[in-house]
């Protein structure tokens, strides 16, 4: 299938017509109203500094239902001895760049590019970016950040500099998802880490069910 090259008005192809790895469209901008209809459509940007904006609607989907979230014995056990402060809404800024500098294995370099932190700051002034951030002892040990779109929400990344500090953030947004009532998070796509805490693997169209029905919501905009 063709890979789109998108228009300068705001609007995507159907998620269907994607490549094969996901692959939709390429160009346009990050501003936020073509952002937010991205996601509202089940499509996000994804590409490497210097490469011109990619679109992306994989088949099948990761997707983490807030029920189906596993936490260890140990990890339990480790929040319990209330160590680690969980804050939202913050820092954003700080989190989004520990995300992109944080060396991961089997990683070069990063996606989260200079127009992509911009972009989402921006989200995160308007009320639809959102970070969860972990403390030990005053400074910031881990975290993640993503979007929210009525009942949904797509992670964007996560990092650590303490060990399961990002495995803690998601468990802080698991409650908070539980607290919200929302439908799941967006995990995008399969990474074994993820599957590890309960994400599953679902067909891009029941994706797109649950999406369609999610959104059908308000947004709970502004700090959490």
């Amino acid at each position: 299938m063709p890979v789109y090259q998108l228009p300068d008005e705001i609007l995507f192809p159907d998620p269907s017509e994607s490549e094969p790895e996901g692959l939709l469209a390429v160009g346009g901008d990050l501003k936020p109203e073509r952002l937010l209809t991205a996601y509202a459509s089940g499509i996000f940007p994804w590409y490497s500094e210097n490469e011109p904006i990619l679109w992306w609607s994989p088949d099948p989907r990761l997707v983490l239902f807030p029920q189906n979230f596993k936490s260890s014995h140990s990890l339990n056990q480790k929040i319990k001895k209330n160590i680690f402060t969980v804050r939202w809404d913050t820092d954003f800024e700080q989190v989004i760049h520990a995300c992109a500098e944080t060396e991961r294995r089997n990683e070069t370099g990063t996606w989260i590019s200079k127009e992509m932190k911009d972009a989402y700051i921006e989200l995160h002034r308007l009320g639809f970016a959102h970070s969860v951030e972990i403390y030990v002892e005053g400074k910031l040990a881990g975290g993640l950040y993503g979007v929210s779109l009525g009942r949904a929400f797509f992670g964007e990344s996560m990092f650590h500099m303490v060990t399961d500090a990002s495995k803690i953030a998601l468990y802080f947004l698991i409650q908070k998802m539980k607290e919200f009532e929302f439908l799941f998070i967006d995990s995008q796509v399969e990474t074994e880490h993820l599957v590890s805490l309960g994400a599953e693997l679902i067909p891009r169209k029941k994706y797109l069910k649950l999406l369609n029905e999610a959104i059908k919501y308000p947004t709970i905009k502004g700090k959490w």
